[in-house]
């Protein structure tokens, strides 16, 4: 019979053991939901000061009001609300390069940038600066946005990327992708023409891949925070019910237009 090792959870007639420890009396009320995220995503046990950062990094992506992923959720509620789990699948498909996906994708801008640092990392703000400033160049060069940069609402500062700084700060652990980001901030306008902020989806990315989670995972971890906000939005509509004003303002507000091909379509058409 073929075996399939795991060092997750496994099943015996009377124990449960998940990493190696007892499920009902090591972890039960002993270990705490985001700390066991990150331990089971790496397999090792988090310091008190990687899990205080991790679950700062929850706690900020959890939840940032109406977004395509909280209105796709609960419409999608409104239409089958047999379908809870629908519902919250619905709304983290919405998880893309716009919403909450920025948090990969800035971790791996970093990630490529540092990659490319002679001679090891900069050990002072001036090297952070060089280097920032030729990644921010290069991107811009090749026509690729700034991951982590700007927000649709928070065009003056993101009030939690200072206080992410802060924490990762506190717990000794602002890493090569932090500094870089922090870099990036002081450095873009020279290439841009205009100061935009650091977002937070792209100190969140910084901080994850500086806690040595895979870059891979970076998106899922934004999608884990999002479920728990997600959740809440579902709850909200059960006791205080939107959905339905959002779909009849837009059913409502239709306005019929005659058909518009697109370029090449009436060609296309008579073959």
């Amino acid at each position: 019979m073929p075996e399939y090792p795991t060092a997750l959870g496994a099943s015996s007639l009377d124990r449960i053991t998940l990493l190696g420890q007892d499920l009902a009396a090591d972890v039960m009320g002993e270990v705490g939901f985001g700390e066991l995220a990150f331990w089971l995503a790496t397999q090792r046990r988090p310091t008190p000061g990687e899990t205080r950062v991790f679950e700062a990094v929850l706690a900020a992506l959890a939840d940032h009001g109406f977004t395509p992923t909280a209105i796709t959720t609960r419409l999608t509620y409104l239409s089958a609300p047999d379908s809870v789990q629908g519902a919250l699948a619905a709304g983290l498909l919405g998880g893309g390069s716009r919403f909450l996906g920025v948090t990969e994708d800035c971790g791996r801008f970093l990630h490529d940038a540092l990659s490319t640092a002679r001679g090891g990392l900069p050990t002072d703000e001036a090297g952070w600066d060089e280097l920032a400033l030729a990644s921010v160049r290069s991107a811009r060069a090749e026509g690729r946005v700034i991951p982590g940069l700007g927000h649709h609402v928070h065009k003056e500062g993101d009030p939690r990327t200072p206080r992410l700084f802060h924490i990762a700060a506190e717990e000794e652990l602002v890493g090569p992708h932090l500094s870089l980001f922090a870099a990036i901030g002081r450095i873009h306008p020279q290439v841009l023409g205009r100061t935009l902020p650091l977002n937070g989806a792209g100190v969140c990315g910084a901080a994850l891949a500086d806690l040595g989670l895979p870059l891979e995972l970076l998106r899922a971890f934004a999608l884990l925070a999002r479920t728990a906000g997600l959740i809440g939005q579902l709850a909200e509509e059960i006791r205080n019910p939107v959905a339905n004003d959002i779909f009849l303002s837009v059913d409502r507000g239709n306005r019929a237009v005659p058909p518009h091909p697109a370029d090449g379509g009436e060609a296309s058409a008579s073959g």
